[in-house]
């Protein structure tokens, strides 16, 4: 596995092959989600790129920058036995300038759900993205249907600026009890982790209604908020798969997202249907 640390590097490096390329852009503190998606970029890809850079620009004055989980060793590790074959490592000067351009997410889509208590989350997030694909250059992006808004946005950025690259999104993993891998889960306690499953445990039932045909947004929408008590809940909220609203769960066209705080820890999680 080569490590490349330095933009013009790798830019020189994948302007000199011929081959697909699969890029897995990671925040590092890599687990099994982030496993399926380097499986699936080497299934699909002749070459295997992947990143982990812990971009600054998404996180709100306040959060958990600082504490946010840091394992470069066991990634380089993690990254070596899954057969990448390029890992980028940059260092924050080696993305952001002083005076930096940036991408600002749409008024609308960029602003509801997470937008709308993290407001310029998106605007990081796009960013950093636009920066990694231009370096880059992949065939193929891959990304986790977890964080369903932040897919929309950057599937929507490649689309509305012309960008020739596929973005691949990739169905959330799971523990064995239901709980959707993310790096902060590590944030949790034997409690903690307990609670959280109401939130997987949410989306089940939801899902569970609409195979008995309830298909009423409002109904399953109660019903959810009431199997996530006492959490607190940022949203509850049945959308299209182009992020609109929708009164009754449309089969192939629908997302059923949640984001709740288990402890001092925001989760997210979501079904498609």
């Amino acid at each position: 596995m080569k490590i490349i640390t330095q933009a013009p590097e790798l830019k020189e490096f994948t302007k000199n092959i011929n081959q697909s390329i699969g890029f897995v852009p990671t925040m590092g503190a890599l687990h099994e989600g982030h496993i399926s998606l380097i499986k699936r970029a080497k299934r699909e890809n002749e070459i295997v790129i992947v990143s982990i850079f812990l971009n600054p620009t998404q996180f709100l004055k306040g959060e958990d920058l600082d504490k946010y989980p840091k394992k470069d060793e066991a990634d380089k590790k993690i990254c070596e036995l899954a057969g990448v074959d390029v890992l980028f490592l940059p260092h924050v000067n080696d993305i952001y300038g002083s005076d930096e351009a940036s991408i600002l997410a749409p008024k609308v889509r960029g602003y509801i759900l997470e937008g709308a208590t993290r407001p310029g989350h998106f605007n990081g997030v796009l960013t950093v993205v636009m920066k990694l694909l231009n370096i880059v250059a992949p065939t193929n992006a891959y990304f986790g249907k977890k964080d369903a808004q932040q897919l929309n946005l950057i599937t929507l950025m490649v689309k509305q600026f012309f960008m020739s690259v596929n973005i691949v999104a990739v169905d959330t993993v799971r523990e064995s009890d239901g709980l959707a891998l993310s790096s902060r889960n590590i944030y949790l306690n034997k409690n903690e982790r307990k609670e959280a499953l109401k939130i997987s445990a949410s989306l089940y039932m939801a899902g569970k209604m609409v195979s008995k045909n309830i298909l009423d947004s409002k109904e399953i929408i109660k019903e959810m908020r009431a199997t996530l008590e006492p959490l607190e809940i940022f949203y509850v909220e049945i959308l299209s798969r182009d992020f609109e609203k929708l009164l009754h769960v449309e089969i192939g066209n629908t997302i059923i997202l949640v984001e709740a705080k288990v402890g001092t820890t925001r989760l997210l999680d979501n079904i498609w249907l």
